[in-house]
């Protein structure tokens, strides 16, 4: 994996070959952050990154000068891996040794961008309920998006929040916002 932009632009990575991963493809995750920067200013935003794994995204965020990133994985080796390498690259990184389920019923945190990229093998359930309790408790600031990573055999398009799919190959990115009604 490598670092697409940013401070650290071209900068190569390799995760341990044991951690049960599946980082998104340099490809996807070029096209993603595109479109993030076409709405954002990363030195200005907030990042929750859920099922963050090797800290792929993390580091993507964090290199673009991102300062607040919380990196979310219930995998202790997942989070070693992204404290040692957020440390050898003088990233601000904080990490939660968590199930993201129970992280998102009880985090305290808000922010302006939720990336989640839970297993591919979920059922179409385990992914919505991720995206209700960021919107039910209201974890993502107005304004925000929250974007999950899945397979293009899954389908999120029917909730209410959602507002459009981005497709790269095999890969879905699903975007929910949070606008308030009177807009």
């Amino acid at each position: 994996m490598r670092i697409i932009s940013g401070k650290l632009k071209s900068r190569r990575l390799s995760a341990p070959k044991n951690l049960p991963v599946r980082p998104t493809t340099d490809m996807a995750k070029e096209s993603l952050f595109n479109i993030l920067n076409n709405t954002y200013y990363f030195d200005a935003i907030s990042v929750i990154d859920l099922f963050s794994g090797t800290g792929n995204i993390s580091y993507e965020f964090a290199s673009r000068g991102t300062k607040k990133i919380y990196s979310v994985d219930g995998h202790a080796g997942c989070i070693r891996y992204i404290n040692t390498t957020a440390k050898e690259l003088d990233l601000d990184i904080t990490t939660f040794k968590s199930d993201v389920y129970k992280f998102l019923e009880k985090t305290p945190l808000k922010a302006d961008v939720i990336f989640a990229d839970p297993p591919y093998d979920f059922e179409e359930e385990q992914f919505l309920k991720i995206v209700n309790l960021v919107f039910d408790r209201e974890i993502l600031n107005e304004g925000g998006v929250l974007i999950v990573e899945h397979s293009k055999h899954t389908d999120l398009t029917t909730h209410e929040k959602h507002i459009y799919d981005k497709r790269y190959g095999g890969n879905v990115f699903s975007f929910f916002e949070n606008i308030s009604k009177e807009q």
